[in-house]
């Protein structure tokens, strides 16, 4: 009998769908990664694959499908921004995840100044402006790793994300519990 720490066995994955059941019971916070090509086109995309990884430098990373014109776009620019939606952006999480082509007349936006990429003023509750740092391409995905550069948060109420899972959008009704003194 091998020794399961130290040898691998050799075993086929999951199918796609197995896979996505599995994800599925994992609630994750849902953002839009925003971007604008040299010329100032906007892009953007939904995505739940959102991961904190280094404070010093302050680096996040986001998930975006291999061939996505927001991915492409991003990659031109080297600059992204990554808009944490709150529990009432449901339609715009929808809208970014259909590749709607006229996604952004349909939101409310501005230009970051410096980047000028877009940023979604009415449906994030914070955003973080990012340089990008970095890519690894994994199966079907690339992974994305951004430099934060600066944060914003456009509402002045306390955040209540939007959350996907159990195939839809939810929020925490009442938020994060308090935790003992």
């Amino acid at each position: 009998m091998p020794d399961s720490v130290t040898t691998a066995i050799a075993r086929a994955p999951v199918d796609a769908a197995r896979f996505r059941s599995l994800m599925t019971t994992h609630p994750a916070g849902v953002a839009i990664v925003t971007t604008a090509t040299a010329d100032g086109e906007p892009w953007g995309m939904t995505v739940s694959s959102i991961c904190s990884v280094s404070l010093c430098p302050p680096t996040l990373l986001v998930c975006l499908r291999s061939g996505s014109p927001t991915l492409a776009a991003l990659l031109e620019v080297s600059a992204f921004a990554v808009n944490l939606l709150h529990d009432r952006a449901a339609p715009a999480a929808r809208l970014f995840a259909s590749g709607a082509a006229d996604r952004f007349d349909q939101v409310e936006w501005v230009r970051e100044p410096e980047s000028g990429v877009p940023l979604l003023i009415e449906d994030a509750h914070t955003i973080a402006d990012c340089r990008l740092s970095g890519t690894m391409p994994v199966g079907d995905h690339v992974v994305v790793f951004g430099e934060v550069t600066g944060v914003a948060a456009p509402s002045m109420r306390a955040p209540r994300p939007l959350l996907y899972g159990m195939r839809r959008y939810w929020s925490l009704a009442a938020g994060p519990e308090a935790r003992p003194a």
